[in-house]
């Protein structure tokens, strides 16, 4: 199947993960009939890779997929702060899957099978949500910006951190309210790496540069993002 790719200079990114060859073809040209960049991942593996490999402004993502399941590979985008809103497609229409799919990450969820028009109009709303989100992500007071790796501090001091100090603090400041385990961050942010500790690690790091309330251990549990 032949995409357009997802190139620096378009205005709409749009990553569609889909199974179904047909449908995925369909929503391939009339995607980008209206003006999108497309990228089509047929598995749940390529789906991820470019998920992460890239920036997509939207993600349509089928549920049910070969490699990896929808809402697995969701979370895992997730727990690599990929920001990008989700609009799941889905054969499971029952209120306890939405529900299952919105706790995931995903911020729409379309049942099939689902009329076109609407689709389009969704992700015309998600896109226009995605533009109106900061370009930066708050800390307290202060500010991550992720893609310069540095974080302003209330006094208008600039820390610069590592690769993964940034990747580690992104994933937490991306969902404020959320406590995440160290196993999730481990497989999110450290790439699968071997033991929690790294984990313990670079929260070690990062509040040695940044403060002992920049991360809180909710004991039991994991951390979630604090304050500077």
């Amino acid at each position: 199947m032949t995409s357009s790719p997802a190139d620096r200079g378009a205005s709409r990114r749009l990553l569609i993960i889909e199974d179904d060859r047909e449908l995925a073809g369909m929503l391939d040209e009339v995607f980008a009939g209206q003006g999108y960049a497309v990228e089509v991942a047929l598995d749940g593996q390529r789906g991820l890779h470019l998920g992460l490999a890239r920036r997509h402004d939207v993600i349509v993502l089928d549920r049910g997929l070969p490699g990896i399941d929808g809402l697995d590979l969701l979370r895992r985008l997730r727990a690599q702060a990929v920001t990008a809103p989700v609009l799941v497609l889905t054969a499971f229409g029952a209120v306890a899957e939405r529900v299952r799919g919105l706790d995931a990450g995903a911020e729409d969820y379309l049942p099939k099978p689902f009329d076109l028009d609407e689709l389009l109009a969704r992700v015309r709303a998600l896109h226009r949500r995605n533009i109106d989100r900061a370009a930066v992500l708050p800390l307290g007071d202060g500010w991550l910006d992720a893609e310069a790796r540095i974080v302003r501090l209330p006094t208008g001091e600039s820390v610069t951190l590592s690769g993964r100090e940034c990747r580690l603090l992104r994933a937490l400041a991306v969902r404020p309210r959320h406590v995440h385990t160290r196993a999730s961050l481990r497989r999110g942010v450290f790439d699968g790496a071997r033991t929690e500790s790294i984990v313990d690690t670079y929260v070690y790091y990062l509040r040695g540069k940044l403060g002992p309330d920049v991360v809180r251990t909710v004991r039991g549990v994991g951390y979630r993002v604090g304050r500077l």
